[in-house]
């Protein structure tokens, strides 16, 4: 092996650490407020034993709507069958809610995956965070991310939708162009190498300001 190809896999190394570090660190914080919301319970209870009390109706209903919304929050809004999947998911969702872009995600993994949870990681987080970014060039209200996936057969299907401020990007060789900065490119490649490995198929289309990202991984 070449010292290039040795440098160039040092340095996907480095970013795939990273990147797993934060998705963990995005989980971690979905339940450090999950946790919160629990250690509180009592506290509202106590509360509401008050109110009852003084038989105030309207300010349980108040206080009632107020933990409603709270608690949508943190609970979990996509249940694939698959706890990572879940995990990096929801963690995701809630990034890109914070950011203003809207996510349409219709996910279901209905049997125990072959592929390891570190691959599954890697793939999911990486098209997320692609998505997420290229979403920020546009207006709030044109911020779109389509999720979808599920077994067609025997192989998972995964493909992520998301628009973009160019009609078409420019393909250089089996990728599109990209003017981000330099650590972009090795989740693309991160993502390439897992799918090549597991003997799946990729394709990546840019149509009328629409960038899909679709794959296939045999679970057999």
């Amino acid at each position: 092996m070449s010292l290039i190809s040795k440098q160039i896999d040092k340095r996907i190394a480095a970013y795939q650490r990273e990147l797993i570090e934060t998705h963990y660190q995005e989980v971690e914080n979905m339940y450090r407020q999950i946790r919160g919301w629990r250690h509180d319970y009592r506290n509202h209870i106590q509360t509401m034993k008050v109110l009852a009390a003084n038989g105030d109706m309207e300010g349980i209903k108040a206080y009632l709507d107020e933990l409603d919304t709270d608690l949508n929050r943190v609970d979990t809004v996509v249940k694939t069958g698959n706890p990572m999947a879940d995990a990096i998911l929801n963690s995701k969702l809630s990034l890109a809610r914070s950011k203003c872009i809207t996510v349409r995600c219709d996910a279901h993994i209905p049997v125990r995956l072959k592929m390891s949870e570190l691959d599954l990681c890697c793939i999911i987080g990486n098209l997320f965070d692609n998505a997420i970014e290229a979403s920020l060039s546009l207006p709030e209200a044109e911020r779109l991310i389509r999720v979808y996936m599920d077994m067609k057969g025997t192989q998972l299907y995964i493909s992520f939708t998301n628009f973009t401020s160019a009609k078409k990007l420019t393909k250089v060789g089996k990728r599109f162009q990209t003017s981000k900065g330099e650590g972009h490119g090795f989740g693309l490649v991160r993502i390439d190498n897992i799918v090549e490995r597991l003997d799946g198929y990729l394709s990546r289309n840019s149509e009328d300001g629409a960038f899909t990202t679709e794959i296939l991984i045999p679970q057999i």
